[in-house]
């Protein structure tokens, strides 16, 4: 059961980072995707996906015209995926510095774990995702060290969560609109439909 008829309306926050790159995704997996720039265009989503960037510089557009405060009331209900820098966004507790966040999921996020953009890499490992394995690209990488009671882990890299999952929301570490295995992002589509069908009932 979908959240309405027709395919799914995902807003892509689109203040900073790949966020096109989500919009295809979502596309070749017949979704609608709405690219999102101000609060107004949070109105009539069945999700939302907030990309990876640079999250300090996400935080001063969230800034402007009181974008934060509604997006941190926003995501209290509605399924939401962020990857690298949205994940530090969600993040209840961030380290290396700390930072302000949205305080949605119940994790701990070092920032720019694993060093710096010479630093990034591609691993290809086994998650708990049914396929065999799959495939994540990190780029300047945040590293999930802790997570709360109620965080389900689905991948990790050195023992480190790098995809888990909360009620209705998810969090990568990773790129997943990066590479050509769009699993994880068929696993947020599924998400959002089994969120929208329970509150239905």
């Amino acid at each position: 059961m979908t959240a309405a008829p027709g395919p799914l309306t995902i807003g892509v926050l689109a203040l900073q980072g790949a966020y096109d790159a989500h919009a295809r995704t979502l596309t070749a997996l017949g979704a609608t995707p709405r690219l999102v720039r101000v609060p107004q265009e949070l109105q009539d989503l069945d999700g939302l996906i907030m990309p990876g960037g640079e999250s300090t510089t996400m935080l001063k557009f969230l800034d402007r015209s009181g974008f934060f405060d509604v997006l941190q009331t926003y995501v209290k209900s509605t399924p939401t995926f962020g990857t690298c820098a949205g994940a530090i966004l969600l993040a209840t507790n961030v380290e290396g510095p700390a930072q302000r966040s949205l305080g949605a999921l119940d994790i701990t996020v070092e920032r720019n774990a694993y060093g710096r953009q010479i630093d990034s890499t591609i691993l290809t490992a086994e998650t708990t995702l049914p396929g065999g394995p799959l495939e994540m690209v990190f780029i300047r990488a945040p590293r999930i060290r802790l997570t709360g009671p109620g965080v389900e882990t689905l991948a990790t890299r050195d023992g480190y969560p790098t995809l888990v999952r909360s009620g209705h929301i998810m969090a990568a570490t990773f790129h997943p609109e990066l590479s050509h295995d769009s699993r994880v992002h068929q696993l947020f589509l599924s998400l959002v439909r089994n969120h929208h069908a329970a509150a239905a009932h």
